[in-house]
């Protein structure tokens, strides 16, 4: 069942789901974060990877060139034509046994031909998101650091489920930083 704001607020200060917790969705000026109806809101951090083919490389999740990434810190990034970045979130999270959290691009980025690609946000999980950011346009895009970039729905099962992210140790748990494909 999708969750609703009054139960994502309780479990972000009962339960350290997401912090740092926005209580109210931010927009005067901003990319809107913080949350919302049935869904809260994320907002991606002043890290950046982004990717450059200037060693003509081939892109392989099997062996990943960390070369192929030019590191950005600041308030805004730029993306190249027809590239992406990958950047993280602002927020921690540590999502219940119970839970999973399905993670949708903003539509101001969408409306601009960027795209967010984050996977699910298993049970059991935790750390900051790696998040992709890819523009599709032939004009170079900015996307905004401490501001809005995609939203999360939080489903809650009734049953706990039989093995958790971290049961299975996955190899994203924990996560600090933006973080490169692994095997």
């Amino acid at each position: 069942m999708l969750k609703s704001d009054r139960w994502i607020k309780r479990m972000a200060l009962e339960h350290k789901m997401i912090e740092p917790f926005v209580e109210n969705l931010v927009r005067q000026g901003n990319i809107s974060y913080g949350l919302s109806s049935y869904g809260y809101d994320i907002r991606v951090a002043e890290e950046f990877l982004v990717f450059t083919n200037l060693n003509t490389t081939v892109v392989d999740p099997k062996k990943f060139d960390e070369s192929s990434f030019i590191r950005k810190t600041g308030d805004f990034c730029i993306i190249p034509p027809n590239s992406f970045a990958l950047a993280r979130s602002v927020e921690y999270f540590r999502i219940p046994r119970s839970v999973t959290a399905i993670c949708l691009g903003k539509s101001t980025y969408a409306r601009c031909g960027i795209v967010v690609n984050v996977t699910p946000l298993e049970a059991e999980w935790q750390g900051y998101l790696t998040i992709e950011v890819s523009n599709t346009t032939p004009l170079p895009a900015k996307i905004y650091a401490n501001e809005g970039i995609a939203q999360l729905l939080f489903l809650e099962s009734d049953e706990i489920c039989s093995v958790s992210y971290a049961d299975r140790k996955g190899k994203y748990q924990g996560q600090k930083g933006v973080v490169l494909p692994k095997l």
